[in-house]
């Protein structure tokens, strides 16, 4: 039997034993006492839990959504996964994220990080095996790098399937018919003749059951939900402005508050003079935090008016002043000292450039903010020796870790109550905010308190994706790219971000290097290297990471080897293609874009491919470059996206994901930067930091591809950004000739966006 379709010894099962009051079995590695306990201390009187992602109660089955919905609807595949197998009407789902715990362990986060490239099947295999180990080891809740359904697809099928396998036979002890003689339908045992035993009915006598071993998958054949159009659980409270996010949060005696930290990220706070905002009016108390101050007040906006009334002399920071002197380190670290990895290096390259035509370029990408539209905020009371924490995050097993290490109170004391995000994009992988709450709270006990930062404290209190140069070399032979030397110098995300978690990662960092060192083009002498930067400014995980300036860097500069060879950008791709859905993925984008038609004066069309997260995702880009003295106006036309995701899940979700994150993406290419002056982030607001306006929106065309079925299924929230700002810059070139070779693209004089 294939491993999707039995709950092998890998994943184990927990008994009756596990939750005092009900039944739990699902899937558990380490300390499962500890795990269970927690899980279970949630319960109400008459609640049972049939398995870690299921509770059954009186009013119906909860479905328990471990990976936080950041507004890519996450809550709603991970329902329709268990509800597929646990058969429930989609109406009758309700959703609770639950409580934090390492049974919710993410393995495939880990897998990006190891330097395996996703095309070598058989490695590709053992490196799935190296980070399940390593996820369940750390006990690693953590949403993000695409993964929620990569890594939760089997789990919760087998927990659905196994809830309702222990239900069905609990119907057959109370009835005393035979197993085989029961079915289910819409959260019911459904007896001969007809009769039907609601699942909550059957809870009590489940819960004394054994649990079955060998427990079966339904066929894809026989699915309700998946693979099919869903409207996402979420549709109506969004659409109504009734959904409750992070930033809703209301609470009987809640005050409110607000941070003001140093803007001179790292840096100390020597002094403050509180006088005035002290006097002003609601004001309740202003409190030191780490790097800062904190003022507490009987509504949000009397605190940030206050907040403004504080003098602060401010330490500086760490890192060198400005944008332009961090470049100058960035481009100081191409030196055999600081080299991070070579993860690709095949034929010789030194030798093949020294006999050739060499082309030489330059790329850079900038420091990029994550500005989500729900700044960062969280609800934190400390009472009678318990914390609750009411917030949006993608980590919050580790959110308990760190209230414990600020309060010194027990793991069962600390309550983390997940909420809604209002956009993330790596942004609420972090703690700092919430360490901010539980400081003002500590301080302030007895009463829930409301931590909202100001778009300015967001914008600049950011921990950005890295700043990043490339250095290529390169050469055609015979009207082929022959060699291609890629060299790409940046901080590192790992070390900066998991630094802050306490955690120490071993070995390179792949982020430095992703998407572009893993690139399944046969090149006959190819060449990435990653040098790791001195530590800058604080960094951290930005929408598809890595990839997301590598793809531009790397791309953009194929696309000018393959114009020196004088081939066609889309059949030298296809030529150099040395994986089957990759080559597939650029079959298909040249079908949609009806590659090589002629477009017309002005026009152009751009070509980028990138493989990310194990998703090969192709994009071409339409443009018309409209002339302006001796600048251009460049309006973006349509976009096309060919992607392989192995199974589509949501066909609607999917073409709404890809759709976002070509906004998001060429918005960012075209206008936005963080720069830094006097230590400190320039751009506060979105004045000064614009994504793509709606009147510049293109048209979007998305194809899905399904050749490699549901056992290599992935994400797509973060695949289909890399691609598209090498696409844009492509087809500006195809249309004016103009190469650009850094970001964002309004940084050039000739170029411009209506």
């Amino acid at each position: 039997m294939s491993r999707a379709g039995t709950i092998t010894r890998r994943l184990a099962l927990l008994g009756a034993a596990g939750v005092a009051g009900g039944l739990v079995f699902g899937f558990y590695y380490t300390e499962p006492f500890r795990v269970n306990r927690r899980l279970g201390s949630g319960l109400q009187k008459g609640q049972h839990m049939l398995t870690p992602y299921v509770r059954i109660d009186r009013d119906g089955v909860t479905i328990i959504t471990p990976r936080a919905d950041l507004g890519q609807g996450a809550y709603s595949i991970q329902a329709a996964l268990v509800a597929e197998e646990l058969d429930i009407a989609w109406n009758d789902i309700k959703v609770d994220p639950g409580a934090p715990s390492s049974v919710y362990y993410n393995a495939r986060v880990i897998r990006e990080g190891l330097p395996v490239a996703a095309t070598n099947g058989r490695l590709d295999s053992i490196a799935e095996i190296i980070s399940d180990g390593v996820g369940r080891f750390l006990g690693l809740q953590l949403t993000g790098g695409s993964s929620t359904v990569a890594d939760s697809c089997n789990k919760l099928r087998l927990a659905g399937a196994a809830a309702r396998e222990v239900l069905l036979r609990a119907a057959e002890t109370q009835t005393g018919i035979a197993r085989d003689k029961l079915v289910t339908r819409d959260g019911a045992v459904i007896v001969p003749g007809g009769r039907a035993l609601s699942y909550a009915s059957l809870a009590e006598i489940a819960a004394t059951i054994a649990v079955p071993t060998d427990v079966k998958l339904r066929d894809e054949r026989d699915w309700r939900y998946l693979g099919k159009p869903m409207q996402r659980i979420d549709m109506v409270a969004k659409c109504t402005g009734t959904a409750t996010f992070g930033i809703d949060i209301r609470l009987p005696g809640m005050v409110y508050a607000t941070v003001c930290a140093n803007p001179n990220l790292g840096g100390a706070l020597r002094s403050y003079d509180d006088s005035l905002a002290a006097k002003a009016r609601g004001v309740l108390k202003i409190v030191p935090v780490k790097g800062g101050v904190g003022v507490i007040a009987d509504n949000t906006w009397r605190a940030f008016q206050a907040a403004k009334l504080i003098k602060f002399e401010w330490g500086k920071a760490p890192y060198p002043a400005s944008s332009a002197a961090m470049f100058r380190k960035v481009k100081a670290s191409f030196v055999p000292k600081r080299r991070d990895s070579r993860c690709k290096n095949e034929g010789d390259v030194d030798a093949a450039l020294a006999g050739a035509k060499v082309i030489k370029a330059e790329y850079r990408v900038p420091y990029l903010a994550h500005a989500p539209l729900e700044p960062m905020n969280a609800v934190v009371q400390l009472k009678d020796g318990r914390l609750d924490i009411w917030t949006g995050t993608q980590i919050p097993a580790f959110l308990v870790k760190t209230a414990r290490e600020m309060t010194g109170l027990a793991a069962d004391d600390v309550h983390v109550h997940a909420q809604l995000c209002g956009g993330s994009f790596g942004r609420r992988l972090e703690d700092d905010y919430v360490r901010q709450g539980i400081e003002l709270a500590m301080a302030y006990q007895g009463h829930p308190i409301k931590m909202t930062w100001t778009r300015e404290e967001d914008m600049t209190h950011d921990f950005p994706r890295p700043l990043a140069v490339a250095r290529m070399r390169g050469a055609a032979k015979d009207r082929q790219v022959d060699a291609y030397d890629l060299a790409i110098a940046s901080p590192s995300v790992v070390a900066s971000q998991f630094g802050r978690l306490s955690l120490s990662i071993p070995g390179p960092d792949m982020a430095i290097v992703a998407g572009a060192w893993d690139q399944p083009f046969r090149i006959p002498h190819y060449r990435v290297t990653g040098y790791r930067v001195p530590e800058l400014v604080p960094v951290s995980s930005w929408r598809s990471v890595g990839a997301s300036g590598n793809a531009f860097m790397h791309e953009c500069f194929l696309d000018e080897l393959i114009h020196a060879a004088g081939a066609d950008p889309l059949q030298e791709r296809r030529r150099l293609c040395s994986h089957g859905p990759s080559s597939e993925v650029l079959k298909a984008i040249g079908e949609m874009s009806d590659w090589g038609r002629d477009l017309g004066p002005n026009r152009g069309r751009g070509l980028a491919f990138t493989l990310s997260f194990g998703v090969p995702v192709a994009e071409v880009v339409e443009v018309t470059a409209t002339p302006d003295g001796e600048r251009r106006i460049i309006t973006i036309d349509r976009v096309c996206v060919a992607a392989e995701v192995g199974k589509v899940l949501d066909p609607d979700n999917l073409k709404n994901q890809v759709e976002g994150a070509v906004i998001w993406a060429l918005g960012h290419a075209m206008n936005a930067e963080l720069t830094f002056a006097d230590g400190k982030a320039v751009q506060t607001n979105y004045h000064q930091y614009e994504g793509m306006r709606l009147h510049q929106a293109p048209r979007i065309e998305v194809k899905a591809l399904e050749t490699t079925g549901l056992a290599h299924i992935r994400g797509i929230g973060e695949p289909a950004v890399p691609p598209a700002a090498p696409a844009l810059a492509n087809a500006i070139f195809a249309a004016t000739g103009i190469r650009a070779r850094r970001l964002p693209l309004i940084s050039h004089d000739k170029i411009r966006f209506v």
